[in-house]
């Protein structure tokens, strides 16, 4: 089958809920994504809410969602928080855990030892047994004391949760309900009922994979990687997933403006016959810009990724013209801005709807 990028874009508006806004809400959406970035909370409510129909970011369905165990906070794609989908999520972490990205000599020699890293997963069983729900700081305490690495202390009480971000995608923990503004920390087996611990990753990968395409597909291994791993997946095994699904019908090759791609098969008819999708207004950190990533030319043109990915990893709200990128934009003091990379952008008057209902605000036409 051949197509073009074009296509590839439209066809990810409507698998990701922008094109008709028919999200069912938290979990079914970040079920869809494979994830929600949550490393701004405000941010993963408005890529939710501006995927349904009548959704508002304070709407609480998020919050509702964690306190029902059936959506879970924790470290997944490329070491970032997101929201996962509680049954979706032992199959996402089995796939980052598989790749020990923490057992190479640079990141032991930044972060922790390979020793360090065993007493910890020893540890961190113990302290947050019997449905404990710690601060970070008693976290970290709790840590250094049942593993006797005093010398930890500060690595387990950073903001980037490095050192925690291994134990997580082992499912040995992850963010529990908020105590004001501080975050907190339980086991898996606490957050969500009948926590089935991880599959074995070449199972997962059966499941993850497929999904993946099935929302931001078509795909190369290489793009997949990125997006899950920034690349650090043993490239054998890569290519072995993907082979597999090919060889039983799972999945099909498919040419993408001379580019070899791997699509669902059962996609293929969808993919055909997506037609095209007005400008949409997407919020920061979008799962539909990180699922390609800012360096992808047929979404970002190449000589604008700076206004998309800014300083300390910010992704801005953007404004896609049927899916590719062609403006940022904002809504200071009620009124919203769009800045154009280069020809004026208008935005259609039921976009400014939507996001003045999933702000909670009016805002006013740009001028």
């Amino acid at each position: 089958m051949r197509t073009t990028a074009l296509q590839v874009r439209r066809f990810r508006l409507r698998r990701q809920h922008l094109a008709d806004r028919d999200g069912e809400g938290p979990v079914a959406i970040a079920r869809r994504l494979l994830g929600v970035q949550a490393q701004v909370p405000s941010a993963a409510a408005q890529a939710v809410a501006s995927r349904t129909a009548t959704g508002r970011a304070d709407d609480g369905t998020v919050d509702a969602a964690l306190a029902a165990g059936t959506l879970v906070r924790t470290w997944s794609a490329r070491g970032t928080l997101h929201l996962l989908a509680a049954d979706q999520a032992p199959a996402l972490l089995a796939l980052l855990a598989a790749a020990r990205t923490w057992d190479k000599g640079s990141w032991q020699r930044e972060f922790a030892t390979a020793e360090q890293m065993r007493a910890l997963e020893a540890a961190v069983v113990e302290v947050l047994a019997d449905g404990a729900v710690l601060t970070r700081e008693e976290l970290t305490a709790a840590l250094v004391a049942h593993s006797g690495h005093t010398d930890l202390s500060a690595a387990l009480g950073s903001g980037w949760g490095a050192v925690l971000k291994p134990l997580a995608w082992q499912g040995l923990l992850c963010h529990g309900p908020p105590t004001g503004t501080r975050v907190t920390f339980t086991s898996p087996r606490t957050a969500v009922r009948d926590w089935p611990g991880l599959p074995d990753p070449d199972d997962a990968a059966r499941t993850v994979v497929p999904a993946f395409l099935a929302a931001h597909g078509p795909a190369t291994p290489t793009a997949f990687d990125a997006w899950l791993l920034r690349g650090g997946t043993p490239k054998a095994r890569l290519r072995r997933w993907f082979a597999d699904l090919v060889a039983d019908g799972t999945l099909t090759e498919v040419t993408v403006d001379g580019g070899t791609r791997h699509a669902r098969t059962a996609d293929l008819d969808d993919l055909d016959g997506a037609g095209p999708v007005d400008r949409r207004l997407l919020g920061p950190f979008d799962p539909y810009v990180l699922g390609a990533g800012t360096a992808d030319p047929d979404l970002v043109p190449p000589g604008h990724r700076r206004e998309v990915s800014r300083a300390a990893g910010w992704i801005a709200p953007v404004v896609v013209d049927d899916g590719r990128v062609v403006a940022t934009w904002s809504a200071d003091d009620g009124r919203l801005a769009v800045t154009p990379f280069e020809d004026p952008v208008a935005v259609p008057e039921a976009e400014r709807a939507t996001w003045s209902r999933v702000l909670g605000r009016e805002l006013t036409a740009p001028a």
